[in-house]
This record gives C-alpha cells, sequence and structure tokens, in this order.
C-alpha cells in the first residue's frame, strides 16, 4: 500500500503509483472528502472542461434571453 510522510510544514509527496491512478500531473489540484465514517479520500479536482461536456441535457426548447431576464426578474432581491 502507498504511504506518504507529512513534513514539518503539513506537506505530502504523492507516490508515483498514487498520482498516475488519479491521472495527476504537476500543478493538478487535489480535494481532500470525508465520508460518513471519517475516512478520507484523495479525489483529482482538476479536469479538462471537454470532460464535462454532456453532463448537463440540453433543455428540451432553446432559451430566449426574454425568458432569461423574466427569470431573474421574479427572483428579485429573494435571499438564498
Amino acid at each position: 500500500m502507498p504511504a506518504a510522510t507529512v513534513t514539518s510544514k503539513g506537506q505530502i509527496t504523492i507516490p508515483k503509483e498514487v498520482r498516475e491512478r488519479l491521472g495527476l500531473e504537476a500543478g493538478d489540484r487535489v480535494e481532500f472528502v470525508a465520508d460518513e465514517k471519517g475516512a478520507w479520500r484523495i479525489v483529482a479536482a482538476t479536469r479538462d472542461v471537454r470532460a464535462v461536456k454532456g453532463i448537463i441535457p440540453k433543455p428540451a426548447r432553446p432559451v430566449s434571453v426574454e425568458d432569461m431576464n423574466r427569470a431573474v426578474r421574479g427572483r428579485g432581491g429573494r435571499s438564498r
């Protein structure tokens, strides 16, 4: 099992095997995600924008600028 040591500055070097499996390269970002049992996962957070193409389906009909403006006005100053 790959392992790493935390330096006095809180840094670690991600083992080569892990970097390769995650597809990480120099400059990529990672996220640390906690699950409900208290375990942590490291997740590659850098993705090519083309990788997310198609995640959101196209609307059934095109939305006009007027429809968008109406939706924004309807939301008004309501807080979230």
